[in-house]
């Protein structure tokens, strides 16, 4: 048993888009990520998403509205849900999820992250 130092973790790695295991709890991963940019329009059909915004701010996009999540905020995307996330600066998230999740969803494409590195 290990305590986490999240910006430490955050230090270790630069690329974006791609998540990174931290820890486990159960069937469950907490991911950290960086984002920057407009990801992809995607579903995850089985999972729950959660997005913990550490730095930044983070717009997830829906088909009939935005939702602009701050630092200290987050927010649950339910399963089956279509969603954007778009970061116009850096942001630092962190993710629980199912260990199943891929970052694309449905959508298995060239941004796919089939193995996640743990940090």
């Amino acid at each position: 048993m290990d305590k986490v130092n999240i910006k430490e973790k955050f230090d270790l790695f630069q690329e974006y888009w791609s998540p990174k295991v931290a820890g486990e709890i159960n069937d469950m991963q907490v991911k950290f990520a960086k984002l920057k940019g407009e990801f992809l329009w995607h579903t995850h059909e089985n999972e729950d998403e959660m997005f913990l915004v550490i730095k930044g701010e983070l717009i997830i996009r829906f088909r009939d509205r935005d939702v602009l999540v701050n630092e200290g905020e987050f927010l649950i995307v339910p399963k089956g849900v279509e969603h954007l996330p778009i970061a116009e600066e850096e942001v630092h998230v962190l993710l629980l999820e199912p260990k199943s999740t891929l970052n694309t969803g449905e959508e298995v494409n060239e941004r796919t992250v089939s193995h996640l590195d743990y940090i």
